[in-house]
């Protein structure tokens, strides 16, 4: 695990459950894991390669977030990589659910976040397959989330009830699979294949706990992306709906 203390803005994603595992059931709720990552980041590719595993599991909303703190390392004669998917806003984003989970301003990778309310080391299968199962018992509230593809070529978000909730609704969009070869940096010589990774983060309305249905008109994907919906407290508090988005929408046709 490699820990550091970001002093400017910056930001520090999931599978199967068959190794050690718990298997759920289809009737569970959507899980959402965010795995905050780098390739420069030495002990990331096992939590990289679990992440992978578990974004094929069945109600398991997998995402890979890559930060940029790790660009700066110099690695002795083998120099730096800068990830070439790494942002501050990915940085800034997981130093947001650092702040609310672990009271800190202290990030580190791999790290995952599970649900948007709890956290553990990545690469941690066990610890992290006991999360997903607390969070799935516990009493807080969930809700429905359809995505339909709209005939404009974006998306229809379509949302149930929940007495009393409020959330906000965001659209991420992501990379489904990239395999790279690292030339330089910790990293140097081995070759990383990565899932989902996530390049943009939008808000798309906020939902008052009634029936509600959003629209995206303007929704367009390259081949080889693909996008999903995450109902949330705000930008990094508890998850409280998810859901991938049909194949074929926003004009990606793989």
């Amino acid at each position: 695990m490699r820990a550091v203390r970001v002093a400017v803005a910056g930001l520090a994603l999931a599978g199967t459950m068959h190794a050690h595992g718990t298997a759920f059931a289809d009737s569970d709720p959507v899980t959402v894991i965010e795995l905050f990552t780098s390739q420069s980041c030495y002990s990331c590719p096992p939590a990289e390669a679990y992440l992978g595993e578990l974004s094929g599991e069945k109600n398991i909303l997998a995402l890979e977030y890559h930060v940029d703190y790790w660009d700066r390392l110099n690695y002795g004669r083998h120099g730096r990589w800068k990830d070439a998917f790494s942002t501050p806003e990915m940085t800034e984003r997981q130093r947001a659910y650092n702040a609310e989970i672990r009271d800190t301003r202290s990030v580190y990778t791999p790290q995952m976040v599970i649900d948007g309310r709890s956290e553990a080391v990545g690469s941690r299968r066990r610890e992290v397959q006991n999360l997903i199962a607390k969070v799935r018992k516990d009493d807080q509230p969930r809700v429905a989330v359809d995505v339909a593809a709209a005939e404009n070529g974006g998306v229809t978000v379509s949302l149930g009830d929940v007495a009393g909730a409020q959330a906000d609704v965001w659209l991420v969009t992501f990379i489904r699979e990239v395999t790279t070869q690292v030339l330089r940096g910790e990293n140097h010589g081995k070759s990383l294949t990565n899932h989902n990774i996530v390049r943009t983060v939008r808000h798309i309305g906020k939902w008052d706990g009634k029936r509600a249905a959003f629209d995206v008109s303007d929704l367009t994907l390259e081949d080889g992306q693909g996008c999903a919906v995450v109902v949330q407290d705000g930008e990094v508090g508890p998850v409280i709906g998810a859901a991938y988005c049909p194949a074929g929408v926003g004009g990606a046709e793989s």
